[in-house]
């Protein structure tokens, strides 16, 4: 839902980190891999109630997740691989973090992170089987022209997702709180994203019928 805000203030910042990082040869798949890599070390920081230095990882995680994109069209470089790899990736990260807050209280953070990832099963499949169609009907990208993917809107996007994160490690203490709230928003997302995408492809069929 912020996306649409939060895109346009981040691109300036990531284009000029981008222009750098192209001077010194670095790849944009190499700064996918090296964000994934930091990030992931955030699962073992969070077992071990290491909130402040877990809160450091996601973020320069979500840095590199920006800044491959950015460095990829500096470049001219963007693909289909790139972009599978970006987001692959991603949803192993976002499941990794919760894996954390569970691991570091299980008795507390079992149940509202079972039920956060089970939330994200919702948003990530309605999200990827969405674009799989799109591509199929070479559906245009309005919003999201930057995107590698068809991104289908919803309630939580990358930028309430990031703040989330950012609010779990803030606040561990309020993480079933947190994460049963932020389920709920991402279950809403996934029921406008398959009744949008249902009744967007139900048109294009009858058009093609």
């Amino acid at each position: 839902m912020l996306d649409r805000w939060t895109m346009p203030l981040t691109q300036p910042p990531l284009r000029w980190m981008a222009e750098r990082l192209a001077r010194s040869g670095v790849q944009p798949d190499q700064v996918t891999l090296a964000a994934f890599v930091i990030g992931m070390l955030a699962l073992p920081l969070l077992a071990w109630e290491a909130y402040p230095a877990a809160l450091a990882m996601i973020l320069l995680n979500r840095l590199g997740d920006g800044l491959d994109g950015a460095l990829a069209r500096h470049a001219g470089s963007a693909s289909d691989a790139g972009g599978f790899l970006d987001i692959g990736l991603d949803f192993v990260f976002y499941a990794a973090v919760v894996l954390g807050f569970v691991l570091a209280d299980p008795a507390v953070n079992a149940l509202p992170g079972a039920f956060l990832l089970f939330s994200f099963i919702g948003t990530g499949t309605s999200f990827l089987a969405f674009a799989i169609m799109a591509a199929r009907h070479e559906l245009e990208r309005p919003r999201f022209q930057r995107k590698a993917f068809y991104y289908l809107h919803g309630l939580t996007e990358g930028t309430e997702t990031v703040l989330a994160l950012v609010a779990f490690c803030l606040w561990p203490g309020q993480f079933p709180v947190l994460a049963t709230l932020f389920a709920v928003a991402c279950l809403v997302t996934t029921a406008t994203r398959l009744w949008g995408g249902y009744r967007t492809l139900a048109v294009l069929s009858g058009k093609g019928s």
